[in-house]
């Protein structure tokens, strides 16, 4: 608390508001109970939220974050991201951040600028990244049975197998192929569900890395 009234004095934001906004902004966070306790007592998770607190107390127009999730337990990064998704609907601030967590990426980010050695490989939305750079989808296919099925020969003919488990396989197919590739699953293996997603957003990522002498800016 007490730096928290020492960066209200520098901001010159007069007591008792910045009191109010410290206490609003520490019961979304849930650390209200953290405000007097000594800095180096406290866990990362819980440095990391106070931190933001004291960031967004003279409510900057626009905040920049480096790794705001950045070694956390999963409560924690799924508390930091819901808080600065709201922040950023509710006050309308500009919000800036590098994170290696794709997580954050996808939930956060409505504009995605990844830089490879020093270079823009992309600049543009996400959606877009998986749009132009993903050629496949992800195929599960959920069997009634939960004992280890023997893989026809057929599904090694529709793309990539990624994985095989009791009750399920999993396939990479290319997407101009995923309606023949779910109809011959049917046809030859004993279906309870089906599954269709994107590609891992990590591979795709992988994929533009892989390819350093291509520029896919799309500004």
């Amino acid at each position: 608390m007490e730096t928290y009234e020492l960066n209200a004095k520098i901001y010159g934001i007069p007591s008792p508001e910045w009191r109010n906004r410290v206490e609003e902004l520490g019961t979304i966070l849930g650390v209200t109970s953290k405000f007097h306790v000594p800095i180096r007592e406290l866990s990362l998770g819980e440095r990391m939220k106070l931190e933001l607190i004291a960031a967004l107390l003279h409510k900057p127009k626009i905040l920049f974050l480096d790794e705001p999730t950045l070694g956390l337990d999963v409560v924690s990064q799924k508390i930091v991201r819901d808080f600065i998704a709201r922040y950023n609907k509710e006050e309308k601030t500009t919000i800036i951040l590098t994170s290696h967590y794709l997580a954050d990426i996808e939930e956060l980010c409505q504009r995605v600028i990844i830089i490879d050695h020093g270079k823009i490989v992309f600049d543009g939305p996400l959606a877009t990244v998986i749009e132009r750079f993903s050629d496949a989808k992800v195929i599960t296919v959920y069997l009634r049975s939960a004992s280890q099925q023997p893989i026809p020969p057929l599904l090694n003919e529709l793309g990539e197998i990624i994985r095989v488990e009791p009750g399920k396989i999993t396939l990479k197919v290319k997407k101009d192929r995923v309606i023949d590739a779910c109809k011959k699953v049917l046809d030859e293996l004993p279906v309870h569900d089906i599954d269709i997603e994107e590609v891992p957003v990590e591979d795709i990522i992988r994929k533009l890395f892989a390819n350093e002498h291509t520029n896919y800016s799309t500004t």
